[in-house]
């Protein structure tokens, strides 16, 4: 039997029982838009891929790290004596970043597509809530090393949750395990990384991609304008999956470079009872809430800085949450054109805010 005769049986074997030449029907009769922004459109297959490098990379550091109060030698073990483990812990950290770059990116290139509207809403609030949870997943991974400054900058970044007024300093406690960074921070910190995030997460992020393929990439109003016949498309398979590979081969490359020439670095073991290197604050995508923080902490000192900060804050994330409910007409009327301008004010806002902290760092 020839390897093409066996190749053949074997796919029939298994289209027989998955429906394999179903999916490729499918996958062949799927279209992606093409347009002068079409580049946008790689930037969700992107988050998706470093999602995959996460856990192949979290696997692999899973193997041997402990949590607790091995947590600091465990991870110089890795960094330090096991082979290429500094590598895989550069590029789980890396791309971890660059994973919530890429989320960012996408989310709003979507919003500035008006990829929001009837009827992708759904698709709209998952992704918001996949980014809370890509959050989540960075803050509670970097305190896993419990080096000197992931334990500082956990101290900084709790205080973010303390202001929420009532339940706040209540939720840090529960994050914390008490009122301090310990041992037990680690220990759930890792609960959450490992079990309660992915748990959430991966369910959800299928949900989104069915709602991606259902519903099909959206088009600037630009092209939405144009009659059907000019408008450009590509089918998915081969033409889009073949440029979408292409983009992960790019973003390996990329990450490669960066844990590779900039190695993820681990300081020295923590001490509660030393006081705080200068310069520490929270990762920088939490650096614009920190910073509106501080900035309204300047002008309404105490408490009363802190919670009219948190309010602002929490007032943009659900005004921006919820604006698939105000822009609801296909056509750029007033609300479209209210909520570019929203779009545009929290782009400079976000950039603003995150670009002041770094520079008043002392």
């Amino acid at each position: 039997m020839t390897t093409k005769t066996m190749a053949t049986n074997v796919y029939g074997w298994m289209n027989e029982r998955l429906g394999l030449s179903e999916l490729a029907a499918f996958a062949r009769k799927k279209t992606v838009p093409v347009h002068a922004q079409s580049f946008w459109y790689y930037w969700g297959g992107i988050t998706l891929f470093l999602f995959m490098l996460q856990c192949f990379t979290g696997v692999l550091l899973l193997v041997y790290y402990r949590p607790g109060v091995e947590a600091y030698e465990s991870v110089r073990q890795i960094t330090f004596v096991m082979h290429f483990g500094w590598l895989i812990r550069s590029a789980h950290a890396w791309a971890a970043n660059l994973m919530l770059f890429a989320i960012l990116v996408h989310m709003f290139s979507v919003f500035f597509m008006k990829a929001y509207r009837k009827p992708r809403e759904f698709g709209w609030l998952s992704g918001m809530v996949l980014l809370a949870l890509a959050a989540c997943f960075g803050f509670s991974g970097y305190l896993l090393p419990m080096d000197e400054l992931s334990y500082f900058a956990t101290k900084v970044g709790l205080q973010i949750p303390v202001a929420i007024p009532w339940i706040g300093p209540v939720i840090a406690n529960i994050l914390r395990g008490g009122p301090d960074v310990t041992e037990f921070t680690v220990q759930r910190f890792f609960a959450l990384h490992v079990v309660v995030l992915p748990a959430l997460f991966i369910p959800l992020l299928a949900f989104h991609l069915w709602l991606v393929q259902r519903h099909g990439n959206a088009m600037p109003e630009s092209e939405e304008a144009k009659p059907a016949a000019e408008r450009k498309s590509m089918p998915f398979m081969p033409n889009f999956l073949r440029k979408d590979i292409a983009m992960w081969i790019i973003s390996l490359n990329v990450l490669a470079l960066l844990a590779s020439v900039f190695p993820w670095a681990l300081g020295k073991s923590y001490d509660s009872l030393a006081p705080a290197p200068m310069g520490i604050h929270p990762e920088w995508y939490f650096m614009s809430p920190f910073e509106m923080l501080k900035m309204l902490g300047s002008v309404l000192p105490g408490e009363a800085g802190e919670i009219a900060g948190m309010l602002l804050f929490t007032l943009g994330i659900v005004l921006w949450i919820l604006i698939p409910f105000y822009d609801t007409s296909k056509e750029s009327g007033r609300r479209g054109r209210a909520a570019h301008y929203f779009g545009l004010l929290a782009v400079f806002a976000l950039l603003a805010t995150t670009v002041i902290g770094y520079w008043t760092i002392r």
